[in-house]
């Protein structure tokens, strides 16, 4: 396939079909078990809209290469000038629908390195409030925890091996970008990890609705300079052996009739409440 025609700025690469091979980064972006597979093998990180691109960038991340439509090339034309040596890729709506398998109306999207992953005790450096996500398989609960993280004074945030990625595009996308603001890691093992938190002296607070769980605004009341607050799936909650290996529950009280809220929902309440002060 021919690149750009004479006289035309050969990062700019238009495409003509959806099979091209340099465009693989970006190909069945809909088919969610393909790409959490693919994607941390493979070091990349899908980042979707010119918002969340520029906060990757801002972040310190480093592009591999940009995907949009031509209508994107003014308002991007910083950031490709600041990138000459990343090929953008651009090609009709309908061609980067039949690629990426969704409509592209956000215009524009850049595939990423992933950052290097950051050791627990150098991420928990200094950290007074940390959130440990564990086994949330949903990636818009994901996003959404990290955004309330960013914002109500999180300082990291540990996932479990079996919690989904929050570089995923739909968890970055739900974050606005916060997942690139709030530092975060991949934990080796759970609950066994619980330990690492305590010998780092952190209290771990597991948010579950169990008998002896604490309610929260009395959890706050207690100053705990340290602390780790575990948040668990939709429905079944926090394990068991996690809630056992854990120092205390804590409950957010609600009216009768209602038990619980949406974990990203309870996940703002307890991070407010719980801020460091």
């Amino acid at each position: 396939m021919p690149d750009a025609p004479a006289g035309e700025d050969r990062q700019i690469i238009r495409l003509a079909s959806a099979q091209d091979p340099r465009i693989a980064d970006y190909t069945s972006l809909t088919d969610v078990r393909l790409r959490t597979l693919r994607e941390p093998a493979e070091g990349l990180y899908i980042a979707e809209s010119s918002r969340v691109l520029r906060r990757a960038l801002a972040a310190g991340h480093r592009p591999r290469s940009f995907f949009l439509a031509e209508k994107w090339l003014d308002g991007l034309a910083d950031v490709l000038a600041a990138y000459p040596d990343v090929p953008a890729y651009v090609g009709t709506p309908a061609l980067l629908e039949e690629i990426t398998g969704f409509h592209l109306h956000r215009g524009a999207m850049a595939a990423m390195h992933r950052p290097a992953p950051v050791p627990v005790d150098e991420l928990l450096a200094g950290a007074r409030r940390v959130a440990v996500l564990e086994d949330i398989v949903d990636h818009t609960n994901v996003g959404a925890i990290f955004r309330s993280a960013a914002a109500l004074g999180i300082d990291a945030v540990l996932v479990t091996p079996r919690c989904g990625d929050p570089l995923y595009r739909r968890s970055i996308r739900v974050s606005m970008g916060t997942v690139f603001q709030v530092p975060w890691a991949r934990l080796d093992s759970w609950p066994g990890g619980i330990g690492e938190l305590r010998r780092l002296g952190f209290t771990v607070a597991a948010l579950e609705l169990a008998e002896d769980a604490v309610d929260v605004d009395e959890l706050a009341a207690r100053r705990i300079d340290r602390l780790a607050l575990v948040l668990g799936t939709e429905g079944a909650g926090i394990a068991p052996e996690t809630l056992e290996a854990a120092d205390l529950a804590v409950k957010i009280p609600m009216r009768p009739g209602v038990d619980s809220l949406n974990v990203a929902a309870a996940s703002a309440v307890a991070f407010w409440e719980l801020r460091a002060r």
